[in-house]
């Protein structure tokens, strides 16, 4: 969709669609960007209003951040079936309290925003989409940090993990398609976890320390990998944590984690300040080779994901025309 538009904005832009927030170069300084995110999991929404509301702030908030840039305000399109249903007020209510709580945690004010209501066709609403957009200020865009691995050999380190890296299959893509199921519980956001972990990943940015970061979202840690390789064309070997269920291990949609990789020689340094901020922070892999290997796995080539995620769209709506 995004290449029907203008994405250069005169050229200032700084990084285009397909990473965690554009990025756009203020031509009037000449070191500062902004860094723009819209976000929102109907389906986390539709399972769990208030921590729907609180993960469509929270991924808006931990994309601008993953760029290295602040998080200054953001804005709300609450976009809902027909509020005269009880359990369509019921789902605005409750996605609108979780957004407010989530705001205040993170210092992430609303400052404008929109409603969209009566949202059904033949009686059946939308899903519950209250979207988030976000602004963020980088001072100086030269420190910025994008999705795409910068070499061969360098190490991954997964900020903010839990102990078992990932488990929560609760409402994710996997469950919806690959098994076909959509069920339970949207995953829990941890707001004080958030905001710690955001801001040790920001300060590692701002020193020079990572090298690529993407924050863990839909798809868990096996998509956040992926879509890395396929931006950069440089591949990964993750690791699988002994005794864990490596479908939850890497393809669980946690909250409140961080795709990063650092220079070898830097691994020590990292992992001590991890440990000094508190933030989790394991070893899981290494950069290098032409294709992505989950644990035990067989390899994907780079070639055969960017294939994947490139066709499927203009396949669709060939399919379509038949």
């Amino acid at each position: 969709v995004y290449e029907q538009y203008d994405t250069l904005i005169q050229g200032n832009s700084l990084q285009l669609p397909g990473g965690d927030a554009g990025v756009v170069r203020v031509d009037t300084h000449p070191r500062k960007a902004l860094a723009f995110s819209s976000d929102v999991t109907p389906r986390y929404v539709e399972a769990d209003p208030f921590e729907g509301g609180k993960q469509a702030v929270a991924e808006c908030w931990r994309n601008i951040t993953a760029t290295g840039a602040l998080p200054l305000a953001a804005t709300d399109n609450l976009n809902f079936g027909n509020p005269e249903r009880p359990e369509i007020m019921g789902q605005l209510v409750f996605a609108i309290k979780g957004i407010g709580e989530a705001c205040r945690a993170l210092d992430f004010p609303i400052v404008s925003g929109n409603v969209s209501l009566y949202n059904e066709t033949n009686g059946q609403a939308i899903l519950p989409t209250p979207t988030i957009g976000g602004v963020g200020l980088l001072a100086d865009w030269s420190k910025m940090a994008r999705i795409r691995f910068a070499a061969q050999g360098e190490a991954i380190l997964l900020a903010g993990a839990p102990a078992n890296w990932g488990s929560h299959l609760g409402q994710s893509v996997y469950l919806r398609d690959v098994l076909g199921r959509i069920e339970g519980p949207a995953p829990h956001v941890d707001l004080a976890h958030e905001k710690k972990t955001g801001e040790f990943v920001r300060a590692l940015i701002q020193d020079g320390l990572a090298t690529a970061v993407h924050d863990c979202s839909s798809g868990g840690l096996g998509l956040a990998v992926a879509e890395m390789a396929i931006a950069s064309g440089i591949g990964a070997k993750i690791s699988q944590l002994n005794g864990e269920n490596p479908i939850a291990t890497f393809f669980g949609e946690d909250q409140g984690r961080y795709v990063l990789t650092i220079k070898e020689e830097n691994l020590d340094a990292v992992q001590a300040r991890a440990s000094e901020a508190g933030v989790f922070t394991p070893f899981i892999g290494r950069t290098g080779g032409n294709s992505v290997v989950l644990g035990d796995a067989r390899p994907v080539s780079i070639e055969e994901l960017r294939s994947a995620h490139e066709s499927w769209f203009p396949d669709f709506m060939e399919r379509g025309k038949l």
